[in-house]
């Protein structure tokens, strides 16, 4: 008996040895880059804004992980800055991955605008998706007139991730006369089905 323990108190030892020797050469692996956390080698979880850090947080984690193909979304509230919102979105279009709102999950504003970015996009229950007019405090986009340059970034975004010409403007066009920059307007499952933002 007194011997079992021994072996089991060296075992042990061994073992913690063993972790702190690989700790010393091999640092742990992030599992939290901003918004983005990952689950396991193929699958992240997004909660959060996207912000100015979220490309680069983003292109570290994909250094880290490689092979991460799907996006589980918890809420995404909106994007603070379009100039890193839609480049993220098109890296993530390319590397053909999937997107999954989670159950009671939320987006809205430019999280709409990433979450079309996946190749597959699915949603569970109890879930809200928001779109709205953008603007800066002093204008917004229903100041400009329908065709004028101001529209096209996101016109030409909803092409890149699959829409074609008339449903990314029919889409694009909905969202900014659907509900003011300072306000949002939740989206029926019949406007989701009419808008394909989820896919077959």
């Amino acid at each position: 008996m007194i011997l079992n323990h021994l072996l089991k108190t060296s075992l042990f030892l061994s073992v913690l040895l063993l972790f702190q020797a690989c700790g010393d050469t091999e640092p742990m692996l992030r599992t939290q880059f901003g918004i983005f956390k990952v689950l396991n080698e193929t699958t992240l979880e997004m909660d959060g804004e996207i912000a100015d850090g979220a490309l680069d947080d983003f292109n570290a984690l994909i250094e880290q992980y490689p092979d991460v193909k799907t996006i589980q979304i918890k809420e995404v509230p909106g994007s603070s800055n379009d100039d890193i919102n839609l480049p993220l979105s098109k890296k993530v279009h390319d590397r053909r991955m999937a997107i999954h709102l989670n159950d009671n999950g939320m987006i809205a504003s430019g999280g709409v605008d990433f979450f079309l970015a996946g190749t597959t996009r699915t949603k569970g229950s109890n879930t809200q998706i928001g779109v709205h007019s953008w603007g800066n405090g002093t204008i917004e986009a229903t100041d400009f007139p329908r065709g004028h340059a101001n529209h096209q970034r996101y016109i030409d975004y909803y092409q890149y991730v699959g829409f074609t010409l008339a449903n990314a403007e029919a889409f694009y066009y909905f969202t900014i006369d659907a509900a003011p920059a300072a306000d949002i307007h939740w989206m029926t499952d019949a406007e989701i089905a009419q808008y394909g933002l989820l896919t077959p």
